[in-house]
């Protein structure tokens, strides 16, 4: 291992945990991407429970998810949560139009969290952890962690499988409710399971990159060796021109 695969020594505990605790907030919308994601299922359970009105409920929580991502446009913020919440929320309501069954409105989220908790084991037991995978690029390492960092890989590993646990025992607590329960039980049972789950993964997720060594700055690593090789071209130059 040369000096450029070791993290940086000097890079102390509470700098690793704050760089951190400022990866995960990016990557997983902090607070506004909680919001994002609770918001257009709480509105269509709240109006279902109300009025049971499928139509209306679909419609209103299709409605919401595309002003968040307006709202987020004109604010020139990162679109990506919100994106990705107009499409499962379209999912979902083209279910339960097609269906005619509201809780069918709920069944592609479901479905994406069953598929979604058996991709972190899956890809953990195959050596590339998912979590890895997502966060690599947002600590600036990619995947160097996989054969420079195994101290960093083995938390992945441990952060996967923590998320991988947490969403099928979600799923195991779910999908009896779809076939058992109405609409709003379900309904509000899966708005209870949104971030409470979630928060668990991320708070595991930080404890254990915390205790890892620091990511390797790959890009700060390309940087350095482009100007090593314009500095060695300068002096090559110098040599020639001498001679």
């Amino acid at each position: 291992m040369t000096s450029l695969d070791k993290p940086t020594e000097e890079t102390s505990a509470d700098d690793t945990r704050a760089v951190t605790e400022a990866a995960l907030f990016e990557a997983f919308g902090g607070v506004r991407g909680m919001v994002e994601t609770v918001l257009p299922g709480l509105l269509f359970v709240s109006i279902f429970t109300i009025n049971k009105d499928l139509h209306l409920s679909a419609i209103a929580a299709l409605a919401v998810s595309l002003v968040l991502v307006v709202v987020r446009l004109v604010m020139k913020d990162t679109v990506k949560h919100a994106f990705s919440g107009v499409f499962g929320v379209a999912f979902g309501v083209v279910f339960a139009m097609m269906t005619g069954n509201a809780k069918d409105f709920y069944l592609p989220g479901m479905l994406y969290t069953l598929g979604l908790g058996l991709a972190y084991i899956v890809t953990t037991l195959c050596g590339v952890p998912l979590i890895g995978l997502i966060l690599g690029p947002v600590f600036k390492e990619n995947l160097s962690w996989r054969t420079r960092n195994p101290g960093r890989k083995k938390a992945y590993a441990k952060a996967s499988y923590a998320w991988g646990a947490i969403l099928l025992a979600k799923c195991a607590i779910l999908f009896p409710l779809y076939w058992w329960a109405d609409t709003t039980q379900l309904g509000w049972i899966l708005i209870a399971l949104k971030i409470p789950p979630f928060l668990l993964a991320v708070w595991l997720t930080w404890l254990f990159l915390a205790k890892a060594p620091a990511p390797i700055d790959v890009f700060a690593e390309m940087e350095a060796e482009e100007k090593a090789a314009e500095e060695r071209e300068r002096e090559a130059a110098a040599r020639s021109a001498e001679q």
